[in-house]
């Protein structure tokens, strides 16, 4: 499809009107047309001006704040503020970052961390518009009873309460509804988001954290969450999985296939409070003990699902996490999962054994086989790489977790990275993510249990690596 500068612009340039060939006000008509027929007729570039003019905005903002002194707040507070003015992607991008305690520095986490709270919802009107086009109806002669006021607001989409009769049985249920235009919107932002990651890959002290392999695991992830119905099948592989695991206990919500669109979710309501509402889980009966017990058996479940079947919820935040009324555990949001062949399941099933073992030899190993490191050319080589891998890794494998500074840790994994030329595969970064977020959990419903070495857990991921053939399988011969 043709936009205004790919018409008006080749014409300039031919007539020399941007050449030396015409008077300077010529020129500059010539360049106005141009860029009126581009904002006219090219949403993209429309776009792409309007983000680059926010760029100038937070670069003035935080040379202001550098020179009244602010060392610490400047770059954290513009970058997150710039987010919230360019919206949905951006604001689910950090969100990303809200969450990933240890893959970035404390300071913006934490001021990431605003980006977390309620997003404003879109009018019910528009909404509504939404709901007409996909179900082919209005929603009130759809569903018995329907609430406009949102349950729930985020930067993909806002949830609604309604009930649904069926054969004289009413159905308690929630609508998951997309903003609109939203796909055409993020196609942009993620190709600016790419072109910022090619040049902060540049900077020698970004470099070794892969930022392009960070935008392109989100991009895909952000791919994912946009198909709804891609996540109703999602829902109903999760459920099938833990059936066949024999946990009854671990659940997702049930689609509702009939009311589910691509930009559209039906499903099941599931009652009770977050994992980490210290306050609700008070109110409903269930003790720190019961909860970190839940909390545990969910992770069996997390990890025999990703071990066994290559199938892992890949987003357990907080908000995503549920301790129902009835006291089983329940995962919501399959917008973002991760899948793993065979062979990745044995590397990372050694790399997790390895490393509660602390077994850093078998770690370097491991590592190799996945190909996130360079290769070595002698013993010796292999022995200094083990050793660098303990030394940054062991705050994770002494005692309780809770005074560990995750700065200190992700400075050491960076030297790692730039001294033997290791990188993460993106699946990887993605499991990472997940259990920090366990951890965190972890550490506030029983402060003195360390996840990366519950002998419970360790007995599941051994018994998974029993499963899939043994440690060994599909690491090469390499020193140990």
């Amino acid at each position: 499809m043709l936009d205004g500068s790919s018409v008006v612009l080749p014409y300039c340039l031919r007539s020399g009107m941007l050449s030396g060939g015409a008077a300077p006000w010529v020129a500059l008509a010539a360049f106005v047309v141009v860029l009126g027929a581009a904002l006219m007729y090219s949403p993209p570039i429309r776009h792409a001006l309007a983000t680059l003019l926010q760029l100038v905005v937070m670069a003035r903002r935080y040379l202001v704040r550098r020179l009244r002194g602010d060392q610490q707040l400047a770059g954290p507070v513009e970058l997150r503020e710039l987010f919230v003015r360019l919206g949905p992607t951006y604001i689910k991008f950090g969100q990303l970052i809200a969450s990933s305690n240890g893959l970035f520095p404390e300071r913006y986490v934490r001021e990431f961390q605003k980006c977390l709270d309620r997003v404003p919802p879109e009018p019910w009107d528009v909404v509504k518009q939404t709901l007409t086009a996909a179900l082919g109806q209005p929603p009130e002669q759809v569903f018995a009873t329907l609430s406009t006021e949102p349950l729930a607001s985020a930067s993909i989409a806002q949830v609604y309460a309604v009930t649904l009769c069926e054969q004289g049985v009413t159905l308690d249920l929630v609508v998951k509804v997309q903003r609109q235009h939203l796909p055409e919107r993020v196609a942009a932002d993620v190709a600016m988001l790419a072109f910022c990651a090619e040049v902060l890959a540049l900077v020698p002290g970004v470099r070794a954290m892969n930022p392009q392999a960070v935008v392109a695991q989100f991009q895909r992830n952000i791919a994912e969450e946009l198909d709804f119905l891609g996540e109703a099948a999602r829902m109903e592989e999760w459920n099938r999985i833990m059936t066949e695991l024999g946990r009854p206990d671990v659940v997702a919500p049930k689609p509702l296939a009939r009311l589910c669109r691509r930009d559209v979710l039906t499903m099941e309501r599931l009652h009770g409070v977050r994992v980490d509402d210290l306050e609700g889980l008070g109110r409903l009966g269930i003790t720190r003990e019961q909860t970190e017990t839940r909390l545990i058996d969910g992770m069996h479940a997390w990890f025999s699902a990703m071990l066994r079947y290559g199938f892992f919820h890949g987003d357990v935040h907080a908000g995503n996490l549920m301790v129902l009324r009835d006291g089983r555990l329940g995962f919501l949001d399959f917008g973002i999962i991760g899948r793993l062949d065979k062979t990745r399941r044995q590397q990372i099933a050694s790399y997790l054994l390895a490393f509660a073992t602390q077994d850093f030899a078998q770690l370097a190993r491991t590592m190799a086989a996945m190909g996130a490191v360079d290769r070595k050319v002698d013993e010796a080589e292999w022995a200094t790489f083990a050793q660098d891998l303990k030394v940054a890794f062991q705050p994770f494998l002494r005692g309780s977790l809770g005074g560990i500074d995750y700065s200190e840790v992700i400075t050491n994994l960076l030297k790692v990275a730039q001294r033997h030329g290791a990188h993460m595969p993106s699946e990887f970064v993605l499991i990472t993510r997940q259990l920090l977020y366990f951890d965190r959990y972890a550490k506030l419903l029983a402060p003195s249990l360390n996840l990366f070495a519950d002998p419970r857990l360790l007995m599941t991921v051994g018994a998974e690596v029993l499963a899939l053939g043994g440690v060994g399988v599909g690491l090469p011969d390499l020193p140990a």
